[in-house]
């Protein structure tokens, strides 16, 4: 079955990262069905029952999302408590839609790995502040499969331009762009 990429970004148009990430997701259309959120709900009023479908008729899940304040998009939030209801996700009266589904993260963190650490700016790792994403599936007993980041200067100043000063150089945007599809492949 093919993997279902749920991608929310609140403005695509100005991403570097999650735009290029896309763009080689959508090449495989064979392996890959990616569902930009934004699009589908610009209004943010979520088709539950359609989203819920969309889910069943796929194998694996990825989320993809830049880190907003430390967490998702206030957009895959709405989703997630709208979409992961009991009785569906989770419950004893039928709740296993996602038991054994492999789930993933695919994120682009903004800001540099050294910052998300014990001894960094932000006192926390990755890992540490996207837990309750891994909590969450574990409580739908899915086979939560941690996440791939890329680290970078997305929200910096010139940094949405890949190959200038301050933005990721084009290789590095390549090198993620094909680690994050064998990521996916290889859950």
């Amino acid at each position: 079955m093919k993997t279902l990429v749920i991608v929310t970004h609140p403005s695509m148009e100005t991403s570097v990262i999650n735009k290029r990430w896309v763009e080689e997701l959508k090449k495989y259309p064979e392996k890959y069905t990616v569902h930009e959120l934004h699009k589908a709900y610009p209004d943010g009023n979520i088709d539950v029952e359609k989203e819920q479908k969309r889910v069943e008729s796929h194998g694996n899940l990825v989320l993809q999302f830049p880190i907003y304040w430390f967490n998702c998009p206030p957009l895959l939030k709405k989703w997630l408590d709208d979409v992961l209801a009991y009785g569906w996700a989770y419950g004893s009266n039928g709740g296993d839609k996602f038991k054994n589904r492999k789930v993933a993260l695919g994120v682009s963190a903004g800001i540099q790995k050294g910052d998300y650490s014990e001894n960094g700016r932000y006192r926390y790792t990755l890992e540490q502040l996207l837990s309750p994403f891994e909590t969450t599936f574990l409580y739908c007993n899915a086979d939560y499969r941690s996440s791939f980041a890329f680290y970078g200067t997305e929200n910096e100043p010139g940094g949405n331009e890949p190959g200038t000063d301050d933005g990721p150089p084009a290789s590095e945007l390549e090198k993620s762009a094909q680690a994050y599809l064998h990521f996916v492949d290889n859950l």
